[in-house]
């Protein structure tokens, strides 16, 4: 009879490779929140040291997009508020 070599081949999947493939995804979980946690924490600095966070995060979002994105869809929030008397 042949013996299963060390789970190599479990049913035609390569199962060291499929571990490593989970392993390495659940560090990249635990980073992603770390990191996660590590951005709350500056945001709750910021908030302590008086700045408004939504305005914050509003910043960072606009900050990776490009310029004339922001500029797109500044002009056309200005055209809003005016079409709406604000």
């Amino acid at each position: 009879m042949a013996e299963q070599s060390d789970d190599k081949d479990v049913g035609g999947i390569a199962a060291d490779r499929l571990r490593s493939i989970i392993e390495r995804i659940e560090r990249l979980e635990e980073e992603r929140k770390s990191l996660a946690d590590d951005i709350k924490d500056i945001y709750a600095e910021a908030k302590s040291a008086g700045f408004d966070v939504k305005v914050v995060r509003q910043v960072v979002r606009l900050r990776k997009q490009e310029p004339a994105e922001v500029e797109e869809q500044e002009t056309l929030l200005d055209l809003y508020r005016r079409a709406l008397g604000m």
